[in-house]
């Protein structure tokens, strides 16, 4: 462990103690449930019995009085129940956006560890109990944070994370829009990369330290100031070496990509999943479809920039190019829908406050899919997305018991969604005091 993974992991270590695992305890838990959600036959099942050994389901069934024999009973029989909420677009170990593009500069391992705590545990009292957090500019904050709350260190959700982004110098994986003469330190330019070569050669620096997939930035970024969304920054070539490289190891590759020809070079690549997909085309589209390539586009997100953005005063290029992308990803979120690519839900938190994550789910109804489509899109679809279907994603006997009541029908009003009642995740209650 270098000395700066340390200093991250040990200042985590020190904030809380939680259960780490539910497998751990002992007896059985029933949890008694008004109504479940059975995301993948799109039923809502009345008065049901979830019953839990070692952290997973061992059971759904018809409540009836004989479940109450367990060990521990729940009662959330006022409450829809729908699986554990996941988030594919996030940024939980980093500092947060704002209009200082120095930020992140400022800040030491030991405060970014405790930024990050802060938003794992708000995270997941939002009902959100698996998050793909897909990049840091500081390296190794991001495998840190997971492997803390993984040892019940901090309360947080289940990461799956990138660390470091696949990005040319001064592209959209950059810090940019500093002061001329400023030297940014080597920790934030882990994956930095400029041809095939390097781009192997930092995939596998990134794999060898924990990450759990690749984020490589194919595009300009909205908020890396000096680039554009629309302009491509790798090749199709280089963009498949990260994934060839990859996926030696069984590890997919998630494409940062706004541009309609940087989305249709990395789909071609063969990445997993396009991130924004601003400026999709009919003919990315239908590619995606044809490849089955994952969207993930944080359709939410540009009305805080403009919001926000404007009131903290963040550059004008940021607000511009917010402007030129927003309601374009928007016309191309329906349009993929309506085609019906892969769809999973993602919003880029850490843009804006992390435990906000459920606003995106009427943008997503108000662009074109059903309540239970964005519920999908956040739970079955989200494991699928992560290749961890068989272990996550609905409420099915043998996998985590993650579980978020709410009191009311989120398939009549998915802004519910928002007021989460309470929260399980792999058996445990989380407190949301």
């Amino acid at each position: 462990m270098t000395l700066k993974l340390c200093s991250l992991f040990c200042a985590v270590a020190v904030i809380s103690s939680v259960p780490a695992i539910a497998a751990e305890s002992g007896g059985s838990t029933v949890v008694h449930v008004g109504h479940l959600l059975d995301v993948d036959s799109g039923a809502m099942l009345a008065d049901q019995a979830v019953i839990i050994e070692h952290g997973r389901v061992t059971s759904v069934k018809p409540w009836s009085a004989a479940a109450s024999t367990a060990s521990k009973l729940v009662d959330w029989s006022g409450y829809t129940v729908v699986p554990g909420l996941m988030d594919m677009h996030t940024h939980i170990a980093d500092e947060p956006e704002s209009a200082d593009p120095g930020a992140a500069l400022k800040s030491t391992p030991t405060r970014d560890a405790f930024i990050g705590a802060k938003n794992a545990r708000d995270t997941l009292r939002a009902g959100f109990t698996t998050v793909r957090d897909v990049g840091v500019y500081r390296g190794f904050a991001d495998i840190a944070l997971r492997d803390a709350i993984n040892a019940g260190y901090v309360p947080g959700p289940r990461m799956f994370v990138a660390d470091a982004y696949i990005t040319i110098p001064g592209g959209g994986g950059e810090i940019t829009g500093l002061p001329v003469g400023t030297v940014v330190p080597e920790e934030f330019r882990r994956g930095v990369s400029k041809g095939p070569d390097e781009v192997r050669k930092h995939v596998d620096f990134i794999l060898d330290h924990g990450a759990d997939l690749i984020k490589v930035i194919a595009t300009g970024a909205v908020l890396t100031d000096g680039t554009e969304p629309g302009q491509s920054e790798y090749t199709e070539e280089e963009i498949h070496a990260a994934v060839t490289e990859a996926a030696k190891r069984g590890k997919f590759v998630a494409a940062h990509a706004h541009g309609a020809e940087g989305i249709k070079r990395a789909v071609r690549a063969g990445v997993r999943s396009i991130e924004h997909g601003s400026l999709i085309d009919d003919e990315g589209i239908a590619l995606m479809k044809q490849h089955g390539t994952w969207l993930v586009a944080d359709i939410y997100n540009g009305d805080y920039i403009d919001s926000v953005g404007r009131s903290e005063g963040w550059s004008a290029e940021k607000i511009r190019k917010n402007v030129e992308t927003t309601q374009a990803q928007r016309d191309g979120f329906r349009k993929a829908v309506k085609a019906g690519v892969h769809i999973a839900f993602g919003t880029d938190a850490g843009v804006y406050p992390h435990g906000d994550n459920a606003r995106q789910f009427a943008y997503m109804v108000r662009y074109g899919m059903t309540p239970l489509q964005a519920i999908r899109a956040a739970t079955i679809d989200a494991a699928r997305l992560l290749g961890k279907e068989k272990e996550l994603g609905s409420i099915t006997p043998g996998k985590a018991a993650d579980m978020v009541a709410v009191a009311c029908d989120p398939l009549k009003d998915v802004e519910c969604l928002r007021q989460v009642r309470s929260v399980m995740k792999a058996g445990e209650t989380v407190s949301l005091d």
